[in-house]
This record gives C-alpha cells, structure tokens and sequence, in this order.
C-alpha cells in the first residue's frame, strides 16, 4: 500500500547572491515554485529578499520527508567553508540551477 507520501519529491536546496555570496539553505516540495518565490522576491521582508540571494547552486532530492528535514539541518549547522566546499563539488561554476528546471 502506497503512504501518501510516495507520490512526492522533497527537495533540500542552496541558494546564493553570487559565487562565494550570500548563502540560504532550505527545504521544499516543489523547487520550481520555491525558487522562483526567491528569485522574485515574494516575501519582500525575507532574509533572501533582503540580501538578493536568488541563484539556486544546490540541489538534493528526496523521497522521504524526514530525511529531508534531516539533511536539511545538517547543512544548516555546517560551517560556511563546507557548505561552499559542497557546492563546488556539485557545481562548481555557480550556474543557476533554476534555467534547468522544467518549470
């Protein structure tokens, strides 16, 4: 039997004002719409709307939510040299991920 669940992706994400920039991390069940909420500024009063960061340079996807949630908060408690360091391993130009979404 199917858990309601299984039908989603869960998604932890980076994004960046600009190459070594600004970092946020999160977490979200749809990447597209997140990103392009942080790309324009949706909440203007955000910390990303208030310091530009609306490259997306990170993505983990995830079946589970938990550990979503999990690899999500360890991110976070990650200094910032290993959060750029894992960034780099993953795409190391700094391209913005979200012009290869299928939005």
């Amino acid at each position: 039997m199917k858990s309601y669940h299984d039908s989603y992706r869960y998604y932890v994400y980076i994004m960046a004002s600009q190459k070594n920039g600004t970092l946020y991390t999160g977490i979200t069940n749809d990447i597209s719409r997140r990103a392009f909420e942080h790309k324009t500024h949706f909440n203007p009063e955000s910390f990303t709307s208030r310091y530009n960061v609306n490259k997306l340079v990170y993505i983990e996807v995830f079946e589970n939510p938990e550990y979503a949630i999990v690899r999500e908060k360890q991110i976070k408690s990650w200094s910032r040299q290993k959060k750029i360091e894992l960034i780099q391993s993953f795409n190391p130009e700094w391209k913005d991920l979200y012009e290869y979404l299928n939005c």
